[in-house]
C-alpha cells in the first residue's frame, strides 16, 4: 500500500478516535476511565500520520513511486470500518439486545450487607443494579419504607414491559443487562428503548428471566415519566 495512503487511514483512525472522544459518544462503547486512552492512542496515531505523510511527499520528490511491493490490495478494506465509525458508528446497546440476554444478576452473586438508605432523601435514587441485588440477596429489607427512584430503558418480555439498564465491565462487548418487573398501575403505550423514570415502592414479588432463569425482581409502581436518555447509558 501507498505511503499517503498508509497516512490517510492512519489520519481517519487517529482522527475518529479524538471524535467520539470530544463528542462524547466513545461512552456507548467503553467505560468512562477509557477516555484517557482514548485520546492519547488517537493523537498518537494522528502523529504516525502525519510523519508517514511527509516520508512519503519527500519520496515523491526523491523520485519515489511512492508504492509499497508485495502488499495485497485487499488491505484497503481497512479503510472499511473507519469510513463507518465516522459516518454510521452505532449506538449504545439497547432493547434488542437486552431481551436476548439473561440478567446479569445471577445467583452466584455474593450476599453481602448493604447500607441503609437515607430517611431524609424522598424518593432514594438507586441503579437498577443495586435495587435489583437489594431485593433479591437482601430480601428488600434496606428498601422497606422508602420510595426509590430508578432510571432505564423500556424493554418487553413478552407483552410485560420491563425496565432494564446495560452494565459493562469494561466494554459494550461483555454488556449484559439488569432488569426490574412491573407491579401495578403501569401506563400503557411504552416503548421499546424510550428512557423512563420510575418511582415506586419495593414488592417481594419476584420473576424469573426467560433466557437465563435467573431472579428478576419487581417494583411497585407510583409513577413513570419518559426521561432523555443519559450521556453514559451503560452503569
Amino acid at each position: 500500500m501507498r505511503l499517503d495512503a498508509q497516512a490517510v487511514i492512519l489520519l481517519l483512525v487517529g482522527g475518529g478516535m479524538l471524535r467520539l472522544a470530544w463528542t462524547g459518544a466513545y461512552l456507548d462503547y467503553v467505560k468512562p476511565y477509557a477516555f484517557w486512552l482514548i485520546v492519547p492512542a488517537g493523537v498518537l496515531l494522528v502523529a504516525v500520520a502525519a510523519i508517514t505523510g511527509v516520508q512519503a511527499w519527500r519520496g515523491e520528490r526523491a523520485g519515489d513511486d511512492g508504492h509499497g511491493h508485495g502488499e495485497p490490495k485487499v488491505a484497503w478494506l481497512l479503510l472499511a470500518p473507519v469510513v463507518g465509525m465516522l459516518l454510521v458508528a452505532p449506538g449504545a446497546l439497547g432493547s434488542y439486545e437486552a431481551e436476548r440476554t439473561g440478567t446479569v444478576v445471577g445467583a452466584e452473586e455474593s450476599r453481602s450487607s448493604y447500607p441503609e438508605l437515607p430517611d431524609d432523601v424522598d424518593p432514594v435514587p438507586l441503579t437498577l443494579l443495586d435495587y435489583a441485588a437489594r431485593a433479591i440477596f437482601d430480601e428488600g429489607q434496606t428498601l422497606e419504607g422508602h420510595r426509590i427512584q430508578l432510571r432505564g430503558f423500556i424493554l418487553y418480555e413478552g407483552d410485560e414491559p420491563q425496565l432494564a439498564r446495560m452494565v459493562v465491565s469494561c466494554c459494550a462487548a461483555d454488556a449484559r443487562p439488569v432488569k426490574i418487573g412491573f407491579e401495578g398501575d403501569v401506563p400503557a403505550g411504552l416503548e421499546p428503548d424510550q428512557w423512563v423514570e420510575v418511582v415506586g415502592e419495593y414488592t417481594p414479588r419476584q420473576g424469573r428471566d426467560e433466557i437465563n432463569g435467573e431472579l428478576v425482581p419487581y417494583i411497585e409502581v407510583e409513577s413513570i415519566t419518559p426521561i432523555p436518555a443519559p450521556e453514559n447509558e451503560y452503569q
